[in-house]
């Protein structure tokens, strides 16, 4: 009989929908599911939020005391969807008590605070993962496994982008994403990141970096109430403003440990781009290109294609590639966000189930928290700078 595991998410954001959303879903993708997630306890911050969380989002219990649910013996699972000043003390605490853990993305403000992290889920055996869904993505999948069957050859570069727009408005309210405190950095840790688990995914490790920031937007106003509201919403010109002390864009360059180079680039203030996740890669075989606006599709071009043939050609992923057991019974029928969030879930519950660290785990988010340090001391420097090891 399919094990149940008890999970104890703690945030009731945007975020947390996402995730309850996949636990409710995640068995009726995958059939036999390797555990049965029960939604447990919502932990908010105040009672109002809670429980209203805990029925939005299908939970037994609501509570506002993260420490004593995450040391209740019938927890089995730490779900953190908190922001990020709050994950190490939480992910610590958790990893104490014996609990699993999964950590929204990034996994800390700071390597220090990732190194604590790591160490702690390392010292307690426990199973750890870093929610960077968007390598889930069927088609970034099948990108790695064309790459792993040598089909586009050696890999020569690496070009991948992040764009949005929810932040171009400069009266847009001060999120906590704005706050250097809170946050940790700006577009480089928000956004930058999933652009660095891409490479690493597919590339590999990240040897030195050349950066560029740039922070457009020097104050906001102030939010009104205790929910976090992204920039795209509640526009006011009036009233007091905040500091804006992260920043706004990110520009670098990258060596990787295997000779391959690249660049990221990373901005919420891109107006007319939404979620314009891409990475394009050349190898001397081939190449690959995706876009996550179109994330059904992968382009890829094979160099030993004929000659009457060359060019990019649409792959439209389903039953036959990467996770497509689970999803749709037809190429192009549509995954979104929520999928990839399903496909998480899955992974992560298989690893519980078999006590095999998942992919990425907090080793990834401490590589990753290493990379963003590097970039950043990079901008502040106009120097190539080594990543960490």
């Amino acid at each position: 009989m399919t094990k149940t595991y008890n999970i104890a998410m703690i945030g009731g954001g945007f975020m947390g929908k996402a995730h309850a959303a996949a636990y409710a879903a995640m068995p009726m993708f995958f059939w036999p599911a390797p555990g049965i997630p029960h939604r447990k306890v919502l932990v908010d911050l105040n009672a109002a939020s809670a429980e209203e969380g805990r029925q939005r989002f299908g939970f037994e219990e609501a509570s506002t005391d993260w420490r004593a649910i995450v040391a209740r013996p019938d927890i089995d699972i730490v779900d953190i969807v908190t922001p990020n000043d709050s994950h190490a003390e939480i992910a610590i605490a958790a990893a104490k008590a014996g609990k699993h853990i999964i950590c929204e993305k990034p996994l800390a403000r700071t390597v220090e605070e990732a190194k604590a992290m790591l160490d702690a889920v390392q010292a307690a055996n426990v199973i750890h993962m870093v929610a960077f869904n968007y390598r889930r993505t069927p088609a970034v999948a099948l990108a790695r496994k064309y790459i792993e069957e040598g089909r586009i050859g050696r890999i020569l570069n690496f070009r991948g982008t992040y764009l949005q727009d929810w932040s171009a408005d400069p009266n847009g309210p001060l999120s906590w994403r704005f706050s250097k405190n809170i946050a940790g950095s700006g577009a480089v840790g928000d956004i930058g990141t999933h652009v660095v688990d891409m490479a690493r995914y597919l590339v590999g490790e990240v040897a030195s970096v050349n950066a560029m920031t740039q922070t457009y937007i020097k104050t906001r106003p102030l939010q009104a109430g205790g929910v976090d509201k992204l920039g795209a919403s509640d526009k006011s010109g009036n009233g007091p403003r905040g500091v804006v002390d992260v920043d706004d864009e990110v520009l670098t360059m990258m060596r990787f440990e295997n000779g391959a180079i690249g660049s990221l680039e990373a901005t919420r203030n891109a107006y007319g781009r939404n979620n314009y996740l891409t990475f394009e890669i050349h190898g001397d075989k081939g190449s690959i290109l995706f876009n996550y606006e179109r994330r059904d599709e992968l382009q890829v071009m094979f160099a030993d294609d004929p000659s009457d043939a060359r060019g990019f050609r649409t792959v439209y992923t389903g039953p036959a590639h990467p996770y497509g057991d689970g999803l749709w019974p037809i190429p192009g029928l549509g995954i979104g966000y929520t999928e990839t969030k399903i496909v998480e879930c899955h992974d992560f519950f298989k690893a519980v189930a078999t006590g095999v660290q998942p992919s990425p785990n907090f080793v990834d988010g401490y590589i990753t928290e290493c990379i963003a340090e590097a970039i950043l001391k990079s901008a502040e420097t106009g120097n190539w700078t080594e990543v960490r090891k």
